[in-house]
């Protein structure tokens, strides 16, 4: 339960990162608290754990959304 506890400080954690590659840190350490929660999930079904999982992707899509930028005008 470990991970669960560190998932949660990741998801309060302040998510103002200054630098591209403190996103890319912030992005992979989010899809890796994912697919670990995703493990236990599989064993025990907690529905708590299915929120934490949906609520670390909506915080890892943003991140990547900030890491792509937007599209140039043509």
């Amino acid at each position: 339960m470990e991970l669960i506890k560190k998932a949660l400080e990741f998801e309060k954690e302040k998510m103002t990162f200054k630098t591209t590659s403190d996103r890319i840190v912030a992005s992979r350490k989010a899809k890796d608290f994912i697919l670990s929660l995703n493990e236990i999930y599989k064993e025990n079904k907690d529905p708590e754990i299915m929120d934490l999982m949906k609520r670390l992707t909506v915080i890892k899509q943003k991140i990547e959304k900030r890491l792509k930028g937007r599209p140039s005008a043509a």
